[in-house]
């Protein structure tokens, strides 16, 4: 690994430890090179935290991997990673994802044309048809500080 690399993920590993993840789950997320554009200096990003009802994680992961990230794209919306914690009792039953947004205004767009988008709304009804999947979203916007590394 490269020394830049590390030292790089490091304020991301502080804010994920707290969420008991394991540093090989931050240490993947940092390798992530798709984009070596940096985000605009307005940008956002926003922790969301899915808490899936009992038994229910297997069914969020595959909507999330077989549709809702691809969706994501389409309406602006970037994927920075997605997570699972390493332990329980959290591991059982919580997703843990950041979005990058252009903009807190932007952030407001994407999301209503994402749930005005009539493939979203079939996704969601056909994976909900055997019950619903989540219990409660947390969602928290967030803006680097001065002194952060860009994520990408």
């Amino acid at each position: 690994m490269k020394r830049r690399t590390l030292l790089q993920s490091l304020p991301a590993a502080a804010l994920l430890s707290s969420l008991e993840l394991s540093p090989a789950a931050v240490w993947a997320a940092s390798r992530n090179e798709e984009s070596a554009e940096p985000p605009p200096a307005t940008a956002v990003y926003e922790l969301r935290i899915y808490h899936a009802l009992p038994g229910k994680l297997p069914d969020l992961l595959a909507r999330f991997r077989d549709h809702t990230d691809k969706l994501f794209a389409r309406h602006g919306m970037k994927s920075v990673a997605y997570w699972v914690p390493a332990d329980e009792p959290a591991k059982s039953d919580t997703l843990i994802y950041i979005l990058e947004h252009p903009s807190r205004e932007a952030a407001k767009t994407n999301w209503k044309s994402f749930e005005d988008d009539p493939e979203w709304k079939a996704v969601r009804e056909k994976s909900e048809a055997p019950g619903k999947i989540v219990d409660k979203v947390d969602s928290t916007y967030m803006s680097l500080t001065d002194f952060s590394k860009p994520l990408r």
